[in-house]
């Protein structure tokens, strides 16, 4: 094996790992919302991702990028959340064929209720990460970022 097959191990193993710290979080927080709130994770990100926003709005476009989402897959999803009353779709005053998401009263306060829940359950997670040696300098990183905002 050479040094660039060595290298192509390394990302992969990375990738691996990330994969796993991943699934982890993910699959607690889904448990957690979904009980606690009615919310899967997705849900909950992007009424997350929208309360983040002046305005609380943002392109349909945009909301599918901070989802990690097909357009299709956000159009979707917002149908659903829409129809839950947790958000609605205004048109662009400035460009009639843009269309922008918000959150209703109705999604900042379920939002709030959940908000508790997805921050405890991830807390709980990164420590049963951390845990794992595999997984804890993943997680050191993790908790060396920046805070934003």
């Amino acid at each position: 094996m050479g040094i660039g097959d060595d290298a192509v191990e390394v990302r992969a193993q990375g990738w691996r790992t990330l994969a796993a710290l991943h699934g982890l979080i993910e699959a607690s927080l889904e448990r957690a919302l979904q009980a606690g709130h009615q919310l899967s994770v997705v849900e909950y990100t992007v009424l997350d991702a929208l309360s983040r926003q002046d305005g609380w709005h943002m392109r349909m476009r945009q909301l599918a990028r901070a989802a990690a989402l097909s357009d299709s897959a956000t159009t979707r999803l917002v149908t659903r959340l829409e129809g839950r009353g947790l958000l609605t779709r205004v048109l662009c005053a400035d460009d009639r064929r843009g269309i922008y998401t918000e959150l209703t009263p109705a999604g900042c306060e379920l939002l709030a209720r959940a908000r508790p829940t997805h921050d405890r359950v991830l807390a709980e997670a990164l420590t049963e990460a951390e845990a794992a040696p595999e997984l804890a300098p993943l997680v050191d990183a993790l908790h060396r970022l920046p805070a934003s905002r």
